[in-house]
């Protein structure tokens, strides 16, 4: 039976799976080459794709190896600076070893949302997956949808059985105590990010426990949304409040820039009167006035990393153990020893 030239090649996988009588996983291994497919039921399924037109993109050429030099990309938020510079990371690794890459954005990560976007590479022939998480999922077990595709999570918590790369989030952020400590502040405050953000709850959490591990004075916790307009509005509230924090530990940089200009308003010197510490280390962080001490994050190595290990499991390697990326404390201008009359 032939097909319409018109709907020739516009088949999906769930069309060749009900057509081979197989599971859309079953297709999917077969399309990228897994070898871990009966030869009778790769035969058969290669027959549906050839019957229904099966083309999704440069596939046609590549039923037998299953190979597509394709990575897909899912990003919850791709206007971040970690997100933007992790994206250019795995763009540029995946061109120096000889894949395009694909990018779709999701607005809400939601599991129905993150299910389509898979979906939509699935038809578009990729390899495997990099999905940035950088927010929380509806449940761990929605990740089990990419049809046995290779899966590497960036900026998680979650223990899914995937692979997973990440900054290490605990130690950037028990570095960055630990330097305001080393000058002697006890009184700490902190501006922490989204709720809904894995490497922000990551970096309170640690704040908690150095408090708590240091038996610093409780320090009423400020939420922020990354946006500097937001570290403006938690600082003034922190600078208000009595007794007066003598150092803030912002969760990124944006932030720590609208504590340093709630200080500037209100006519306290950074860091003579208040030490202020971000994180990220921004391009421009060390034009801040004063210029902002920070913990860096290696983006590019993250990106770099977890293209590394997606193309390796394409080869057929076995998934790594999670792999973290350390941080380094950037010393500037806007942390000070702590005052002698705090």
């Amino acid at each position: 039976m032939g097909m319409d030239p018109d709907t020739a090649g516009r088949a999906s996988i769930k069309d060749v799976a009900q057509h081979a009588g197989v599971s859309p996983q079953t297709v999917s291994r077969v399309a990228n080459g897994y070898v871990h497919v009966r030869p009778a039921m790769r035969e058969r399924v290669l027959a549906s794709m050839r019957e229904l037109g099966y083309r999704p993109n440069s596939a046609a050429r590549n039923l037998k190896s299953g190979r597509f030099r394709s990575i897909g990309l899912v990003a919850f938020n791709i206007t971040t600076l970690g997100n933007e510079r992790t994206l250019e990371a795995v763009a540029e690794a995946a061109a120096s070893a000889g894949y395009t890459t694909t990018l779709i954005p999701v607005a809400d990560p939601t599991g129905g949302n993150v299910a389509g976007a898979f979906g939509r590479l699935e038809e578009q022939a990729v390899d495997g997956i990099i999905l940035i998480m950088s927010a929380e999922l509806g449940s761990p077990d929605d990740l089990a949808l990419t049809a046995g595709l290779p899966l590497v999570i960036v900026d998680s918590d979650v223990a899914t059985g995937h692979a997973l790369v990440d900054t290490d989030q605990e130690q950037g952020a028990r570095s960055a105590m630990q330097h305001l400590l080393d000058l002697g502040h006890r009184r700490i405050a902190h501006v922490a990010g989204p709720e809904s953000s894995y490497s922000a709850r990551r970096r309170s959490e640690t704040y908690r426990r150095v408090v708590q591990e240091n038996d610093l004075p409780a320090v009423e916790m400020r939420r922020g949304n990354w946006t500097a307009s937001s570290g403006l509005a938690a600082g003034a509230a922190i600078l208000d409040s009595d007794p007066r924090p003598t150092a803030v530990f912002a969760a990124n940089d944006q932030m720590a820039l609208g504590v340093i200009t709630a200080a500037h308003a209100r006519g306290v010197r950074v860091p003579e009167d208040l030490s202020v510490m971000g994180f990220d280390d921004a391009p421009d962080s060390d034009t801040y006035w004063p210029a902002l001490s920070t913990v860096h994050q290696n983006f590019d190595v993250v990106g770099q990393r977890a293209t590394e290990i997606l193309i390796a499991m394409i080869d057929g390697d076995p998934i790594p153990e999670n792999q973290l990326i350390p941080t380094q404390l950037v010393v500037r201008d806007s942390t000070a020893a702590a005052p002698r009359d705090a």
